[in-house]
């Protein structure tokens, strides 16, 4: 099969598509031939060197696909031969086949092509993991999301709003912001031109957010603390900004914080297990109901693959970008 290599530690010129093996099934996966794959964050950083597979993982990038099932290995009862599926991958979706544990497999929810599914198990499970399953997150509370504009913004607008939350977001233009409120933010914050921390207090009373979903880490960490109401919960699931820095003990005591990070990439497999069928019992309903949908920005081929990267990192797209073999 074809698969995108990183030759080595670098810009996007190091993501070559060459001829690889095909990958092998264990007794509890299933073989699927890939539709498509979504670009994530984490693939630029193991790109760069600095985001390393797990062990016994696939060492090509892509952390999520749609297709349809080629092979089932001997354990396997749900899944068959010819099933149209999408995925939760450790890697290995930038290829033309991938193999994957059958707890990680998802059926396409109703109205959702087989192409665009490939952009919903990575941005599902990392927000109702978070936001709901840590976060608790509940109708009636008050949820900021930075990055409001990315596939896990444009994901977590949807399904906070479908499960009954106002829903604040940031974002870097007026275009971007015009999309986030056109899919339901009740709230949306210039981060280039407005000091969030004083219109999320302007926009709640002075009490704050309950709940906040940040990819950015250090340099927002203390203006997060701050933009929180009491027993309000931060989960940090990226550090764009940094990831080290100081912050005011003093901020956490009298609201009683709560601070939690989390990566979707690291948990065992029974773990994922569990997240991927929470998804599919709480998320999947709303996706069929036509109330979250997956944002595609643009696809590519796999020889395009670090055209596609360059894409990313500018950050110049709004929801997620696919790879088509």
């Amino acid at each position: 099969m074809k698969a995108v290599v990183i030759t080595t530690a670098g810009g996007p010129d190091v993501l070559q598509l060459q001829q690889v093996d095909d990958p092998e099934i264990r007794d509890d996966e299933v073989l699927i031939k890939v539709e498509a794959t979504a670009l994530n964050r984490a693939d630029t950083l193991q790109r760069k060197g600095s985001y390393p597979p797990p062990k016994g993982a696939s060492p090509y990038p892509g952390l999520e696909c749609s297709g349809t099932v080629l092979a089932v290995g001997k354990d396997v009862s749900r899944w068959k031969v010819g099933d149209q599926v999408c995925a939760l991958l450790n890697g290995g979706g930038y290829a033309e086949k991938v193999a994957v544990p059958a707890g990680h497999v998802l059926p396409i929810p109703p109205g959702v092509s087989l192409k665009d599914a490939a952009g919903l198990p990575e941005v599902a499970c990392t927000v109702w993991s978070t936001v709901f399953m840590m976060s608790r997150l509940s109708a009636g509370e008050t949820f900021l999301v930075h990055g409001g504009s990315s596939g896990i913004g444009t994901f977590a607008i949807q399904i906070a709003k479908d499960k009954g939350a106002t829903v604040l977001v940031t974002a870097g233009s007026e275009e971007k912001l015009a999309f986030c409120k056109k899919l339901g933010a009740d709230v949306c914050i210039n981060y280039k031109t407005e000091d969030f921390v004083a219109r999320v207090k302007e926009e709640t009373g002075g009490k704050g957010v309950d709940v906040i979903l940040d990819c950015i880490g250090a340099s927002y960490l203390q203006r997060n603390l701050d933009s929180l109401n009491f027993d309000g919960r931060l989960c940090i699931i990226g550090f764009q900004g940094g990831a080290v820095t100081e912050i005011k003990l003093n901020t956490l005591l009298p609201k009683r914080l709560t601070v939690q990070g989390a990566a979707l990439r690291p948990r065992s497999p029974e773990n994922k297990a569990v997240v991927v069928s929470e998804v599919e019992n709480n998320v999947w309903p709303a996706v069929a109901a036509g109330k979250v949908k997956p944002i595609i920005y643009k696809s590519f081929s796999l020889s395009e693959a670090g055209e596609a990267h360059r894409l990313m990192e500018s950050s110049e797209h709004i929801g997620k970008i696919l790879l088509v073999p």
